[in-house]
């Protein structure tokens, strides 16, 4: 087909027309809300007594599987109106009925999970060797012994109901305040107000005067309403610390090392080996100090080139430059890649009242997905582009699969997406026109690594130490900027001149609720798409094929279980770990010896 002139912006119209008037829309929510009154009704007569129990079984989990697909759906609409158009007031109003039905479904499939633990064990393994289950034993499973985790189901439907307005309002509040948030920016000698995600993107300016002057002046705007942001994540935080209390759960990372499929062990692991290979990155930015000419980077430095020349790419360019070098891997990904940019499935287009960051989101009633940034041009920009490319092809490739084998959690999300933009990071320095375009694209990798092993790290640090100040009582905003500095020093070795005591309020990841502890699954991705990678470096072209069967698996077992069957390895152990921070810790290495003096 070939690439053709691209527009910036995406189409939503393919899903529904006019956006957040639209009444095709409000039918589509109509028909959601008619699925789920017939779900609680089959769920309800779903009972361990009944000798239809397997045919019973098999209409549940089929209602269930078109009625989560339409409400994924709706919800991935809503998020991209809301996040195109900040301002879109209608979109808003939509997002809560959305939380409703999402409440409502939540309630359904807590006394559906309860049901499925009251069956006996003798009959349950019988069910669970029929041939209607064998795909999706590991799934039912998995939903059978949380039960043993939680609440009698009269109480997790409380909860489930209480939390739309009392735990996920928190984080439609933070977004609210963020979203209403105008950062003043001189250039040309003229100040204009720009969003906070505009500003983030400023933040890699070349002029130091400029990055200073943005990140001062970010700074400002979370101070004048820390209190307010302190608020939302003590209060969201404060909801969460109270269920576990009464499910009995005393470890915070219980829940998201349940949610990811990972065991503790694992996560200590990984830390271990990045704690012990940290000293080059530490090595690192030191030399970006040097070469920056200050005695040590700030945090608005710690993101900013080097040179005195950066490449920019034009949106047209860069889409080219992902396809050419997607290609280079394997001809599915190349061929996807180039689909997604021809039937605009990318917003990328740098203006006002855009949300802040990068992601992508699945409509899995239609076959598609969306990717939302702000591409300005810098090679960071194209990371990004190729990252979220790599999430949607991973929910390509799961298409074929059974929907409920395709929630995955967020560490192996992460895999894909990392995973795509080594891809394109290992192109950019072999195509490099001279040796400081070299120099500059492989100090824009490393600082994808100071983001997983560093500032990554020092986001955990900092929210596993808050949630155990908090199990005390509310923990106020100046307490909260000397959590967050401890966190920052500890994780980037004191490398620092100046650190960001507001991260906490700037950074969405700590006021999301449908993910707890949205931080060490990205360290995870990380690395484990390192060791893949390493995997694929040795294989060539015929990784391609490996690697997507490794991705349609990434639903349906642990990650540890998922890296033996695929990898052969064993994630408790250092091996892979090592093997695979060792092609990060080559970039530093290769970094010092080319700019030593």
């Amino acid at each position: 087909m070939g690439l053709k002139p691209l527009q910036e912006t995406w189409d939503l119209d393919a899903f529904f027309k006019r956006g957040s008037s639209s009444s095709e829309f409000i039918t589509y929510l109509q028909h959601i809300q008619q699925l789920l009154d017939e779900l609680r009704q089959k769920v309800d007569a779903f009972s361990k007594e009944d000798t239809q129990i397997e045919k019973k079984l098999t209409t549940v989990l089929e209602t269930y599987e078109i009625t989560y697909k339409k409400l994924a759906q709706a919800g991935s609409f809503v998020s991209c109106l809301q996040s195109q158009n900040t301002k879109d007031m209608k979109a808003g109003s939509l997002r809560g009925s959305i939380a409703k039905l999402e409440a409502e479904l939540g309630t359904i499939l807590a006394g559906f999970d309860q049901s499925l633990a009251e069956i006996p064990t003798s009959q349950w393994e019988e069910l669970m060797d029929s041939a209607a289950f064998s795909d999706v034993r590991y799934i039912l499973n998995e939903r059978r012994e949380h039960v043993k985790d939680q609440l009698p189901v009269e109480q997790e439907t409380l909860i489930q109901k209480l939390a739309v307005d009392g735990y996920h309002a928190w984080d439609e509040l933070y977004s609210s305040l963020v979203n209403k948030i105008t950062i003043p920016f001189e250039q040309n000698g003229e100040t204009q107000m720009i969003s906070v995600g505009q500003a983030e993107n400023a933040m890699d300016d070349s002029d130091r005067e400029v990055r200073k002057a943005v990140y001062h002046n970010l700074e400002h705007a979370w101070t004048q309403d820390e209190h307010l942001f302190a608020s939302t994540l003590n209060h969201l935080a404060g909801f969460r610390l109270q269920v576990y209390e009464a499910r009995g759960w005393d470890h915070i990372l219980k829940e998201p090392l349940d949610i990811c499929r990972m065991k503790q062990e694992t996560l200590d692991t990984m830390w271990s080996v990045i704690d012990e290979h940290k000293q080059p990155f530490i090595d690192y930015l030191q030399r970006k100090a040097d070469m920056l000419g200050v005695d040590k980077l700030s945090w608005f430095d710690v993101g900013a080139p080097i040179g005195s020349e950066t490449k920019t790419y034009s949106y047209q360019d860069a889409a080219a430059f992902i396809i050419k070098h997607f290609a280079g891997f394997g001809k599915e990904l190349a061929a996807f890649t180039e689909k997604a940019f021809n039937e605009r499935w990318v917003e990328a287009e740098n203006r006002p009242n855009k949300r802040v960051g990068g992601f992508c989101t699945n409509f899995p009633d239609s076959g598609e997905s969306r990717i939302f940034m702000t591409f300005s041009g810098t090679p960071s920009n194209v990371a990004t582009l190729a990252h979220e490319l790599g999430h949607s092809f991973h929910q390509e490739v799961m298409q074929d699969v059974r929907m409920l084998n395709r929630k995955y959690a967020m560490n192996v999300a992460e895999t894909a997406s990392t995973f795509a933009e080594m891809i394109v990071a290992d192109a950019s320095l072999k195509e490099a026109a001279n040796e400081e375009e070299r120099l500059s694209l492989l100090e824009d990798k490393l600082q994808r690594s100071v983001a997983f092993f560093m500032n990554i790290q020092s986001r955990f640090l900092f929210e596993q130490r808050f949630y155990e100040e908090r199990k005390q009582g509310e923990v106020p905003a100046d307490r909260l900027n000397e959590l967050m500095v401890e966190a920052q020093k500890e994780a980037f070795g004191d490398s620092l001149d100046e650190y960001h005591p507001h991260f906490w309020a700037s950074k969405l990841h700590f006021h999301i609720t449908g993910v707890p502890f949205y931080n060490f699954p990205y360290t995870f991705g990380y690395m484990f798409s390192l060791g893949i990678y390493a995997k694929a470096l040795q294989a060539g072209a015929s990784f391609e094929e490996k690697y997507i069967a490794l991705l349609k698996d990434t639903a349906s077992m642990t990650v540890e279980d998922l890296a033996y069957k695929h990898l052969g390895v064993d994630l408790t152990q250092k091996a892979f770990w090592e093997e695979a921070i060792s092609l990060a810790v080559a970039d530093a290495e290769e970094f010092l010896e080319a700019t030593k003096a």
